[in-house]
């Protein structure tokens, strides 16, 4: 990757999962910082960022630089900002908001692109927010499972969790989430072709994957819990601990995450921006083993 400005720095946060950012403050980014945290985006998929004077006004005007907003259909929107929704846990609640791994709007037609998280109210400890790495964890596959699911379609859906019988409308969260009436499902391929960097994904995620198009759910299940341990491996995965000025930019094509529920009597509000997509590619493997042959020819004719 080239940096453009030489004032930003960009370094692996673990081995296989996420970056850190630094000499920047996302309220005043230059044009020219703009495009190299583009470059690293697409790059990484994950970007962390510390010490960040961000309140909501600017946090609203760096997402709207990088691209179009998507309106949640489920959190409340802050007072002041219809764009930017709340992530809550109040000190007497229970249960949190993405416990499990998942990835954000899977179940809409045209997945969100990112989401762009900076923390506001935050517990003494926990409270970690954990991510997956699923461009490396589909390079990591055996070839004889990437043939298995190459031209796989799965089926993802929020019903089961926003819907009127969904999980969480039998929780403590039930008063403050909204769109009961706006649940749907969505069909994708479950290997992508990620559109900025090229990368094979693999595309399922365990809070909203349902199960195979054509399959039965049972069926669905044992292929799917294979390719979950398969992606939640050290390996693949990275935990950040949030500080005042923390933030967190990922790239809701390549990533899982989910929010530790480990500060139970204490509160803990983030604001999200969610980044509009475009509608996923399937990746080619035909075109792969095609590829393949070419240069097996090319050896052999030397």
């Amino acid at each position: 990757m080239i940096i453009r400005d030489r004032s930003m720095n960009v370094t692996p946060y673990s081995s296989g999962c996420g970056a850190l950012v630094s000499g920047i403050q996302l309220a005043t980014l230059s044009d020219n910082e703009l495009t190299s945290l583009r470059d690293a985006f697409a790059e990484h998929g994950l970007l962390f960022f510390r010490d960040q004077e961000l309140p909501p006004a600017e946090h609203l005007r760096f997402a709207e630089r990088f691209g179009s907003i998507v309106i949640n259909k489920f959190f409340k929107a802050t007072s002041d900002f219809s764009k930017i929704a709340e992530v809550r846990k109040e000190k007497t609640q229970q249960t949190n908001i993405g416990g499990g791994w998942h990835t954000d709007h899977s179940y809409d037609e045209i997945p969100a692109m990112g989401s762009i998280l900076v923390a506001r109210t935050l517990p003494k400890t926990g409270g970690d927010t954990e991510f997956a790495n699923l461009a490396a964890a589909y390079d990591a596959l055996p070839p004889a499972m990437k043939k298995r699911i190459a031209n796989l379609r799965a089926v993802h859906s929020n019903e089961h969790l926003y819907g009127e019988n969904g999980v969480y409308r039998h929780t403590d969260l039930a008063e403050q989430l909204g769109g009961m009436d706006r649940v749907g499902d969505a069909t994708h391929p479950v290997v992508i072709k990620h559109p900025e960097s090229g990368r094979n994904v693999l595309y399922v995620n365990p809070g909203h994957t349902i199960q195979f198009e054509g399959w039965d759910f049972t069926e669905s299940r044992v292929l799917l819990d294979e390719l979950y341990a398969h992606v939640n491996q050290p390996q693949f995965t990275c935990s950040f601990n949030w500080l005042p000025g923390s933030v967190t930019f990922w790239d809701n094509r390549c990533t899982w995450h989910q929010a530790k529920n480990d500060y139970q009597g204490e509160a803990r509000l983030m604001h999200r921006i969610t980044l509009a997509g475009t509608a996923l590619t399937a990746f080619s493997f035909k075109l792969l083993l095609a590829l393949l042959s070419h240069s097996y020819l090319l050896v052999l004719s030397f």
